[in-house]
């Protein structure tokens, strides 16, 4: 059984422009990548959640 990667990392800069940096299983996980990324950085990283995708039959 594989995670549920429902948190994603969003680079946003000073234009309003967001681009997706990853997903990741845990909010945890994307909060410590967005602080390595983040130190020293002007770029602002929104953390949020996704749905799942529904499971297939």
């Amino acid at each position: 059984m594989t995670a549920e990667l429902v948190w994603v990392l969003i680079r946003q800069d000073e234009s309003g422009n967001r681009y997706r940096v990853g997903r990741y299983a845990t909010r945890a996980e994307a909060e410590r990548v967005a602080a390595t990324l983040g130190a020293g950085d002007r770029q602002a990283y929104v953390i949020e959640r996704i749905a799942p995708k529904a499971a297939q039959a």
